[in-house]
């Protein structure tokens, strides 16, 4: 028999913006519909109306589009399983829950929360842990437990009630099969009665979730971690319904930098590095939260640290772009315990698909963040990503680096001190001299000139070349001097020379 067609689907909740992690669950379930020839939708899940965050939903779909995960359905593409909003969605909830109902695995509960709290607080005195199940439905206010002139009568009256999913009577063993993780299994003694609907009318998350992805088709559920405990329930819910479960797919955390525990925003607070795709600006305080994209992220670095949080490919290789990950993609690689975020190595991915970019698209975007006194003309955008780009992680660090385009008046007098010698100003003259007479100024100029003053004088490497970079870029480190030399041009360099060794020189005679 032919195995239906994969569908999966992300389904974030608009509650605040996406969290990395969040970003990872869609890449995986993407790069699994890629794998298989399936497809992806995107499902926006709006139920709880009590935590909708205003612009969260717009900042997901965004996000998406930056990261380059586009679904075949949902989002702004529509399809044929819509509407893809629950909060739309409710005429399809209400002939579900009658459904349960009728069959008698759901029932109307009217117990008020004080009346709950009530019960809770007796239970914690007597050192017990209270819950809403078929232990203690019976004496709760609800249909199984009250006469049928009595719910009638309340629901004549208007009284407030959710819908409870009933659990066996009688304790049986669910398993879930996971797989990512095996077989889950767990005694529905355990279990309590969950909501399925809530007073206001609106389907709980748990409902709503199954309801959906069997209307939809889905034949994967690959979501996180911190969704297993649910598995069993849902189980359950399909069986109820009478339907066929999907297969589903746990995937594990993604934890903070050192210590225990999930990366949060607290955690990229005090480390210095975004834990969402795209800034984020909080609508109540104002308060703007980083993201990659505006960290200067490029969205293939992005996706490919996300990749390898949870995922390997089974060899060395740890540069993909989608396209490569999406031939290689499966669940069996996805590992079962948490995935450790490294900032450091977030930054060495940003770099090597940096360096990876097409010159012809890095020079327009370099020309947009240089500043105006660069003249950041194409010719010089070209220059600076040939002596520049293997030394950054980021493209606007060139944009950064004042010493590239402003004469440094601040020189590293804590190197100076440790490596200038008596002799390294008439050195530096010397120099000065012999590059102000060289009739052409590219960089093999300038290399075939230092050359040979280090040979006619029997001078060290070291000993003018360092000099010979400070008093041009005011620091130690930098691309090569030659190729520096000639981007500056000859007027400039000689200038540099001449101030920066009468800089340096009245600050040692002020020491």
């Amino acid at each position: 028999m032919t195995a239906p067609r994969v569908r999966v689907r992300f389904a974030p909740s608009p509650t605040g913006p996406l969290h990395m992690g969040g970003v990872r669950t869609a890449l995986y379930n993407f790069l699994f519909a890629r794998r298989w020839g399936g497809d992806f939708l995107l499902r926006i899940e709006d139920t709880d109306q009590s935590r909708f965050v205003p612009g969260a939903e717009a900042y997901i779909l965004e996000a998406l589009r930056w990261c380059g995960i586009e679904p075949d359905e949902g989002g702004d593409k529509g399809g044929p399983c819509g509407p893809y909003k629950q909060s739309l969605r409710g005429e399809i909830y209400q002939e579900a829950i009658g459904r349960l109902l009728a069959s008698g695995q759901a029932y109307l509960a009217f117990d008020t929360p004080a009346e709950m709290e009530a019960k809770r607080t007796e239970a914690e005195a007597r050192g017990e842990v209270w819950q809403y199940d078929a232990a203690r439905r019976g004496g709760m206010r609800n249909g199984l437990a009250l006469p049928q002139d009595e719910v009638e009568r309340l629901l004549a009256a208007g009284t407030p009630h959710v819908v409870r999913f009933r659990m066996p009577d009688d304790p049986e063993e669910v398993v879930v099969r996971d797989l990512i993780r095996g077989e889950v299994r767990v005694s529905t003694a355990v279990l309590d009665d969950k909501v399925m609907m809530k007073a206001d009318g609106l389907p709980t998350y748990h409902f709503a979730n199954i309801v959906d992805d069997h209307a939809m088709g889905i034949t994967h559920v690959i979501r996180g971690e911190e969704w297993l405990p649910s598995a069993p329930l849902h189980a359950l819910l399909y069986r109820a319904m009478g339907w066929d479960a999907p297969a589903f797919a746990h995937l594990p955390l993604i934890l903070k930098p050192t210590g225990n525990g999930k990366l949060s925003k607290r955690d990229g607070d005090a480390g210095g590095f975004p834990v969402f795709p795209l800034d984020w600006v909080d609508p109540e305080t104002g308060k703007r939260s980083p993201g990659y994209r505006e960290a200067g992220y490029l969205p293939e670095a992005f996706l490919n640290m996300l990749l390898l949080l949870g995922w390997s490919p089974g060899d060395d290789q740890e540069l993909m772009t989608l396209a490569e990950a999406a031939e290689r993609f499966d669940l069996e690689r996805v590992v079962k315990s948490g995935a450790r975020f490294n900032p450091d190595k977030a930054r060495w991915f940003n770099a090597q698909h940096l360096r990876q970019q097409p010159k012809a698209l890095l020079v327009p975007q370099l020309a947009t963040l240089l500043p105006r006194e660069a003249q950041p003309t194409p010719e010089r955008c070209s220059q600076l990503l040939d002596m520049m780009l293997e030394r950054v992680d980021f493209l606007h660090e060139i944009a950064q680096t004042t010493w590239l385009f402003q004469e440094p008046t601040a020189p590293d007098m804590d190197l100076i001190n440790k490596r200038w010698k008596s002799e390294t100003g008439e050195m530096l003259r010397a120099l000065e001299a012999v590059l102000a007479n060289l009739p052409q100024f590219a960089a093999p100029d300038v290399e075939a000139a230092f050359q040979g003053l280090l040979t006619a004088q029997g001078w060290s490497m070291g000993a003018l070349m360092l000099p010979f970079r400070i008093v041009l870029t005011g620091t130690g480190g930098g691309p090569s001097m030659f190729d520096f030399a000639a981007f500056l041009g000859q007027t400039e360099t000689i200038q540099r020379l001449q101030s920066g060794l009468a800089r340096i020189e009245a600050l040692r005679a002020q020491a």
